[in-house]
């Protein structure tokens, strides 16, 4: 458990936005994992609604959804699964909590980081589209479509930090990476599900990211028509599952 203290409410919240500073810029700062969460899902939108379409407004809107989500997934499974792994096996996640600092102080800087990451690559996505592939959206659809990829790194770090309650620094990224591209691929963000074989699109309701992407495809009209509610029930599930036997595997450590 955190060690609490009794601080006054402005000094808590400094103290939670300084914890989410430093996580922020622990890994701004590194190469490895900033630059391929924030390019690729840039190159990829370049690459296939840019350079190869041909024109198509209706598929640059829909692979502006789709690549938003694979990049929030990049970021919050392995900001999430990678940091966990590794102070966890240095020993810092014991010695951090065994510091004076308010409760969930560093689950709150960890999301917050993610979060943070999903607003730039959402931005970034944003500018390519409306610049170079000719996505015109309104303001309220591009103000939602962020907020869509801004809270869809929840249930992706609660995977992520589970992943890092079992797994070794070296044997994390190699383990996500397993998970993360599959994952992307059976989901639709990479072809739509219907260019996919049809036991693929069955069975992609099972992945999360599809349930985030429908959402995200929901904002720019090209979505399959199911109710929002249940993705977001879908998504609320697997937050809450594997937050919880992540923590239970991280206390079992202490």
């Amino acid at each position: 458990m955190d060690a609490t203290l009794p601080l006054p409410p402005r000094a808590r919240l400094r103290s939670y936005l300084l914890e989410a500073k430093c996580e922020f810029l622990r890994l701004l700062r590194e190469p490895a994992f900033c630059a391929p969460v924030i390019a690729f899902p840039a190159m990829f939108y370049l690459l296939f609604a840019v350079v190869l379409n041909k024109g198509s407004a209706g598929a640059a809107e829909y692979l502006l959804a789709t690549y938003g989500v694979f990049g929030v997934m990049g970021a919050a499974m392995f900001g999430f699964g990678v940091t966990v792994a590794t102070d966890r096996e240095s020993g810092l996640l014991r010695y951090r909590r065994a510091l004076p600092q308010p409760p969930g102080a560093q689950l709150l800087a960890k999301t917050l980081m993610a979060m943070g990451f999903a607003a730039i690559i959402s931005l970034v996505l944003a500018v390519l589209a409306a610049t170079l592939a000719g996505v015109s959206l309104a303001p309220a659809q591009w103000a939602l479509l962020m907020l869509v990829n801004v809270l869809g790194v929840l249930p992706f770090a609660a995977i992520g930090m589970f992943f890092g309650s079992l797994l070794g620094a070296n044997a994390a990224p190699a383990v996500l990476n397993v998970l993360y591209l599959p994952m992307a691929f059976l989901s639709g963000l990479w072809l739509p599900l219907s260019m996919l074989p049809d036991v693929m699109a069955r069975i992609a309701p099972l992945w999360p990211a599809y349930h985030h992407a429908q959402l995200a495809l929901k904002v720019v009209g090209h979505d399959n028509g199911g109710a929002s509610w249940l993705h977001l029930l879908a998504l609320a599930i697997v937050s809450v599952v594997f937050f919880a036997l992540a923590q239970r595997r991280l206390s079992a450590a202490e």
